[in-house]
């Protein structure tokens, strides 16, 4: 079966009420007439609600940045699975590399928030990837592998049915630096082969996104290539007409 594509944007520590509004209402205006591919948004938790009352009505899914692995408890400043689910949130990131690095988020400790997300039937965005010494060493699959393998050693392979994978080499988030389409392709492909070790089947449905610096000028020819199934977006899903534009050219690379 054809793998459907999903844009997803990540809005970081951005916005306010009136923007979570303002930007929502630009997305329905922009999109209303895509098919073809799946979208999502990451608002920060903050503002969760005003993000599930502007979308009602529309195709945009909600998402969220983060969760913690408890559900309810003496967790001081956490947020559970079922908060998230109160809202509608669908599609939630684990293991960015900002959570990895200043945060100190370990593989395993991330393999536990996938856990908690399947038991909660959401859907785990794990964010995988290298630094540049990473990349410049070589170490690039190796570095990918032990991300993957940490959910599928604690999990299963299985586990990565309905899951998203997002491929965010670090040296290309919020650095202008993108991979080349070429570059990208290859370590997808080097992901999905991956799983494919342990489970075909699992591998042919999993999405796997790309981010890092994914623009309105650089997606068309990055969702050309085979396993890549749309993109991560930082900066550009703080704009409307760029954040359409690349959900435009994913709907129409894969259809």
């Amino acid at each position: 079966m054809a793998r459907r594509p999903l844009v997803m944007g990540n809005w970081k520590l951005n916005g306010s009420k009136a923007f979570t509004k303002e930007l929502i209402e630009g997305l329905k205006a922009e999109l209303a007439n895509v098919n073809g591919c799946d979208v999502a948004i990451a608002p920060p938790v903050m503002y969760l609600a005003e993000a599930e009352t502007a979308l009602a009505g529309s195709k945009i899914v909600l998402g969220a940045q983060n969760v913690d692995v408890n559900v309810k408890g003496a967790f001081t400043g956490d947020i559970s699975t079922e908060m998230l689910k109160d809202f509608g949130a669908k599609y939630i990131i684990i293991g960015h590399s900002e959570r990895r690095t200043y945060h100190k988020e370990s593989d395993e400790f991330i393999a536990k928030k996938f856990a908690a997300l399947k038991e909660a039937g959401l859907v785990p965005v794990l964010c995988i990837g290298e630094s540049e010494a990473e990349n410049e060493a070589g170490k690039t699959e190796e570095v990918c592998a032990r991300q993957i393998d940490a959910v599928i050693n604690a999990l299963g392979v299985e586990a990565f049915n309905g899951a998203v994978i997002a491929y965010e080499p670090i040296w290309a988030i919020g650095t202008g630096k993108s991979a080349t389409p070429a570059q990208a392709q290859a370590v997808h492909a080097f992901i999905r082969g991956h799983i494919a070790a342990k489970s075909q089947v699992v591998a042919d449905q999993v999405i796997i996104q790309y981010g890092g610096s994914v623009n309105d000028a650089n997606a068309a020819e990055l969702f050309t290539q085979p396993d890549i199934d749309g993109a991560l977006v930082g900066g550009a899903s703080l704009k409307a007409p760029a954040f359409a534009v690349i959900v435009k050219a994913a709907a129409a690379a894969k259809n």
